[in-house]
């Protein structure tokens, strides 16, 4: 059978994006190789997998969940049924935050709820200067965040532990970043099913109005944090007001907010004082 032929039939079920990742899994094609290779068959083996891959997909798994990684920020990421998928939306804190890191300075940052380790492992990827340390409740995830620092050479860089937020770590850091859950209790049952039956609930809840790791993680911030140190949360849709008044009671000041590629306010930075 001919790639396109088959890239045809198994768009007619499930998204056409996701039939190409699966087969560029499979035949161990780049994005750019698919393109040319069109009209190469593909043999009966390969075709019985990529046919249960689809079937897979078809039935809510996640592609990444099949294949075992997703792409971020241009690197591949592993990932597990112990980890939030990495999602677009986040590289909006890698670039809110890369432009605080200046390539020439020694700087250490601090990423609480690590899961696959995309957002550290991406600024210590993009700033060679930069260490720092990986915080995850899960040892499930804190593993898997290990591997994706062995597999992309960055494992001297960063230190794992194995804790609730920032409990036991001691600063002081230049940046302290996290994705932390936000999506309202009552909110989890109506999520796309690949998101709520595949992705680990404890990533996802965040309380009953969705705010609560920011409650906690705002009000240890500053103990982490030097004079003039930054932190960066991803927030969820019509979050940034309410996480933005969180750290102006806290003392924070120079609070920036960030839109997503679909115009959602999805990142904020803010400045801690040097009084504070």
């Amino acid at each position: 059978m001919k790639t396109n032929a088959l890239y045809t039939e198994l768009k007619q079920s499930i998204d056409p994006l996701d039939v190409r990742l699966l087969l560029c899994h499979v035949l161990g094609y780049t994005h750019e190789e698919f393109l040319l290779q069109q009209e190469k068959d593909i043999n009966p083996t390969q075709e019985k997998i990529i046919r249960e891959l689809a079937a897979q997909r078809a039935q809510g798994r996640p592609v990444a969940k099949i294949i075992g990684y997703k792409e971020f920020y241009g690197r591949n990421f592993i990932t597990t049924e112990a980890t939030l998928d990495p999602r677009p939306d986040s590289e909006t804190l890698i670039d809110a935050i890369l432009s605080h890191m200046p390539d020439d300075r020694t700087l250490r940052i601090l990423d609480l709820g690590t899961g696959t380790g995309c957002l550290m492992l991406t600024l210590l990827a993009e700033r060679p200067l930069v260490r720092g340390v990986a915080v995850d409740k899960s040892p499930e995830a804190l593993a898997i965040a290990q591997k994706n620092a062995q597999v992309l050479g960055l494992e001297e860089r960063v230190t794992f532990h194995h804790g609730d937020w920032a409990q036991g770590i001691d600063g002081p850091f230049d940046i302290v970043i996290s994705n932390p859950p936000y999506i309202p209790t009552a909110e989890i049952a109506a999520l796309a099913r690949d998101v709520k039956e595949y992705d680990p609930g404890a990533a996802l809840d965040g309380g009953a109005d969705g705010l609560e790791a920011y409650r906690v993680l705002i009000a240890d911030a500053p103990r982490l944090l030097r004079p003039n140190g930054v932190v960066g949360f991803e927030v969820g849709q019509g979050q940034a007001q309410a996480v933005t008044a969180l750290l102006q009671e806290k003392g924070f000041g120079d609070v920036a907010c960030f839109k997503d590629l679909a115009g959602i306010e999805r990142v904020l930075l803010a400045k801690m004082a040097k009084t504070a």
